[in-house]
């Protein structure tokens, strides 16, 4: 790779991109990466030997800005950078509930911007990230970021109205697994078993699942059917879900989480 990229405000998602990219063939001497405190910077250098510089050098310098940091920090982010990005940069924003309307009015006008939904397994290089180009990227914007991002994880491009749901559905959508799992683990120490053996269990079966909804390309009901004998246990713990209303509960959850995005979109923080 001969373009400079840099991954502004790294934390975790920014360096789970940035290793990502380096096993993917990104040269450690193209990479620019700022952080808030000095001593990550160079605990990153360290670590990647990758190039720890401030947020206007990043701008003046590479030909890609990452931009990981909070929704609620991105405003600063900007106004900090706007000064300094001229209109062949491509700025990316990996920021839940940040339009790429909003990007482009902080901006200098023409410069390209593509809005990024990740998500944590990108630390495992499992990733689902979903794109979407502002007004001013182009197909070959579009490529480059499924490039960067096919590093830790599969690409979807989506029209940005559809942005939300999918920050709803993927985006957060790893906590709902653990949460699952966590709830899980605690029934199964309820029914008897120890701690690590229900974990073992769970998780296993969760990606033996995992695996056949990605390969099997059955219907996610038919795959419970094929689980569910009549008068069968499986049957029984299906009806107590119903019972207690987990479908709809989801259903209010994600919604919950899509509102809370576009609420992030319009600059409300609490």
């Amino acid at each position: 790779m001969t373009q400079k990229v840099a991954v502004l405000g790294t934390g975790k998602i920014g360096e789970a991109l940035l290793s990502g990219m380096i096993r993917g063939g990104w040269a450690p001497a193209d990479l620019l990466v700022t952080a808030r405190r000095p001593e990550r910077a160079e605990e990153l250098r360290a670590r990647y030997g990758v190039t720890p510089v401030t947020n206007p050098e990043a701008a003046k310098t590479a030909d890609t800005l990452i931009l990981t940091v909070k929704p609620q920090d991105m405003g600063a982010l900007l106004d900090e950078l706007a000064p300094h990005v001229p209109a062949d940069r491509l700025v990316i924003s990996g920021a839940a509930g940040i339009t790429t309307a909003f990007l482009e009015e902080h901006l200098a006008t023409g410069v390209p911007v593509v809005r990024v939904m990740t998500n944590t397994p990108a630390l495992v290089d499992e990733a689902m990230s979903v794109i979407s180009g502002g007004s001013h990227a182009t197909a070959d914007h579009l490529a480059h970021t499924e490039e960067i991002f096919g590093a830790v994880g599969k690409t979807l491009r989506v029209p940005e109205a559809q942005q939300d749901a999918c920050t709803a559905l993927s985006g957060s959508g790893p906590a709902y697994f653990f949460y699952l799992v966590e709830a899980m683990t605690d029934a199964g120490i309820l029914l008897g078993l120890p701690r690590d053996k229900a974990h073992d269990l769970i998780v296993q079966s969760a990606i033996g699942a995992a695996v056949m909804l990605r390969d099997s390309g059955e219907h996610p009901v038919k795959l419970r059917e094929n689980v569910t004998s009549p008068a069968g246990t499986t049957i029984n713990a299906i009806r107590e879900l119903e019972n207690h209303g987990v479908r709809a509960a989801l259903i209010a959850a994600l919604e919950a989480a899509r509102d809370r995005s576009r609420e992030l979109a319009s600059g409300k923080k609490d």
